[in-house]
């Protein structure tokens, strides 16, 4: 990706401001914005650039472009909350309702296509969009092109030892047995520039919640992202799901998924490990393996409290703010 001078300046907040980064995707990563606006002004989203299916699938087979649905909700997530900002979010989230081939494109997916056509850059299209919402933040996208996730998954049916192969993110994001790994292809991918440096610049990244192995475990899998992960002299936070995806992590407890996180980036060095209470099933188990990671275990309730394995804004935020506040005076300083 190359820059384009009519690109708007980025959303760089108060001077003292911590700068903070987020990965992830969907409805996850709308929810760690959700949070982190409420206490630092200076956010930047990495988005997964892999989704396949509904109008970001159908967008990207027609027209080759990066899937914009992911970038879309991150943007959402971060607009003003003026009447200006929520207006222009609710005609970025409406979805067509026809018999036609609009029926269930998403306004905003259509309209951030075009800008990248009209621009031929995606970072200053994605920049024009905030703008136009008052965000307070930035939006990326992990990779310069888009990925697809394969899965190898085991099934009770299979003989013992074989797997069988599960192209595409939608696809894996629903499949029943057991995921045994993950994929990006290509797997030589390039990373978005401007989110290896954002990663660089940090003072705390993010890593989740969200779809584990859709959302989540794919910055492990962009070499330059990865790379900036493990390098970055930034603190380093995960925050855990609050159950079992139904599908790709079905079974999955909260020690699991730090397992996995383990298998796919045993170098990776972890600050704070965020987890509910309610979602521990082996408090001994989750707190070995956040020791592993070289983390604290920060244990908050994060849930919205209503039944559903929703993460409440404010709460979250309370958390973030906890464990930043943990390692006030060392930010920026830390050397892995």
């Amino acid at each position: 990706m190359t820059s384009n001078p009519l690109a708007p300046p980025r959303f760089t907040g108060r001077p003292d401001a911590l700068k903070v980064v987020a990965l992830g995707g969907g409805h996850g990563l709308s929810a760690t914005l959700g949070a982190l606006r409420h206490i630092t002004t200076d956010v930047t989203a990495v988005v997964t650039v892999a989704d396949d299916g509904g109008s970001s699938g159908r967008l990207r087979q027609e027209l080759g472009v990066l899937p914009p649905g992911d970038l879309r909700m991150a943007l959402s997530a971060l607009c003003d909350e003026s009447d200006w900002g929520r207006t222009w979010r609710d005609v970025l989230q409406h979805r067509f309702h026809s018999a036609g081939p609009l029926d269930g494109h998403a306004v905003g997916n259509l309209l951030i296509v075009a800008l990248w056509e009209l621009l031929g850059d995606e970072v200053a299209g994605l920049d024009w969009i905030g703008r136009l919402l008052g965000s307070h933040g930035r939006v990326l996208p992990m990779a310069a092109v888009p990925l697809e996730i394969e899965a190898d998954v085991v099934h009770p049916g299979l003989p013992a030892g074989e797997s069988r192969l599960v192209r595409g993110q939608s696809r894996v994001a629903v499949t029943s047995g057991d995921v045994q790994r993950v994929r990006i292809v290509p797997a030589d991918a390039p990373a978005c520039p401007e989110a290896v440096a954002s990663i660089m610049a940090a003072d705390w990244v993010i890593l989740g919640p969200g779809s584990w192995y859709t959302s989540v475990m794919p910055h492990l899998l962009v070499p330059g992202i990865s790379e900036a992960l493990h390098i970055t002299p930034a603190h380093l936070a995960l925050t855990l799901n609050l159950s079992a995806q139904v599908g790709e992590t079905d079974g999955f407890s909260a020690a699991d998924h730090l397992r996995s996180l383990l298998d796919y980036a045993p170098q990776l060095r972890v600050d704070t490990v965020i987890a509910d209470p309610g979602a521990i099933e082996d408090l001994d188990d989750v707190s070995a393996c956040a020791e592993t990671l070289g983390a604290e275990l920060l244990l908050r309730q994060v849930s919205a409290g209503d039944g559903t394995p929703r993460h409440d804004s404010l709460r979250l935020a309370a958390a973030y703010r906890d464990a930043f506040d943990r390692f006030l005076g060392d930010v920026g300083e830390r050397s892995r």
